[in-house]
């Protein structure tokens, strides 16, 4: 058996979603805003509502926006309650200034990249955040990242979760679909609509960014 077949079985075997390796990114940003008086934050294709329920600790007011109907009904079934609200639906038309908090974490490279961001900024009172973990389409550039990652991804897989899996968890079932761009193509289009922008290449085929709009 090949080395990289091994490595498919380990992870197969211990498997654990790379989102969960920049939560405390995100969640950095999320009490950052609420010091600042935010009492609003979207979690935009929130799965099962895994990162959600962190922010519903953190604002009183969580929405979690989820195109996909049977992941949206799993995730409306885990929360009970007015401080989490569950919208089954694709992410766009927003009201104006409405949000303090907008996350896209792996969600943003399933709709038009130029669209959302321009719904973000506008749905953003002053002084709110555009906080992303993407998945771009690999290029030389990412060689050495990707190299890295895949040797230590199942490592951080039997350290998270030791017990041998017979299928992925439920919050890892969602539909995805693949990246058609490159960071740097990505890094061109943010910029343009979100001045400012920071944005870095990531470990385990990730990108993180964060926006603030003007006050």
């Amino acid at each position: 058996m090949g080395f990289l077949a091994v490595l498919e079985r380990v992870n197969a075997a211990h498997p654990w979603s790379h989102n969960d390796a920049y939560a405390a990114f995100v969640l950095r940003h999320a009490r950052a805003v609420r010091r600042r008086g935010g009492d609003t934050a979207v979690d935009v294709g929130c799965g099962t509502g895994n990162l959600l329920s962190a922010l519903s600790e953190i604002f009183p007011t969580a929405i979690g926006i989820e195109p996909d109907a049977g992941t949206a009904a799993a995730a409306a079934r885990r929360f009970t309650g007015d401080a989490v609200l569950i919208e089954s639906r694709a992410f766009g038309s927003e009201p104006q200034g409405a949000y303090d908090l907008i996350t896209f974490v792996a969600s943003l490279h399933h709709m038009p990249l130029r669209a959302a961001l321009q719904d973000a900024r506008a749905a953003l009172r002053p002084g709110g955040r555009v906080v992303i973990v993407g998945v771009a389409r690999e290029t030389s550039k990412d060689a050495l990242r990707s190299g890295a990652s895949l040797l230590l991804n199942p490592l951080v897989g039997l350290v998270r979760h030791p017990s041998r899996a017979t299928r992925p968890p439920a919050h890892m079932q969602a539909p995805t679909t693949a990246a058609t761009q490159s960071f740097d193509e990505i890094r061109a289009f943010a910029s343009e609509v979100l001045p400012g922008i920071r944005m870095r290449r990531r470990l385990f085929w990730r990108y993180t960014a964060s926006w603030e709009a003007p006050r």
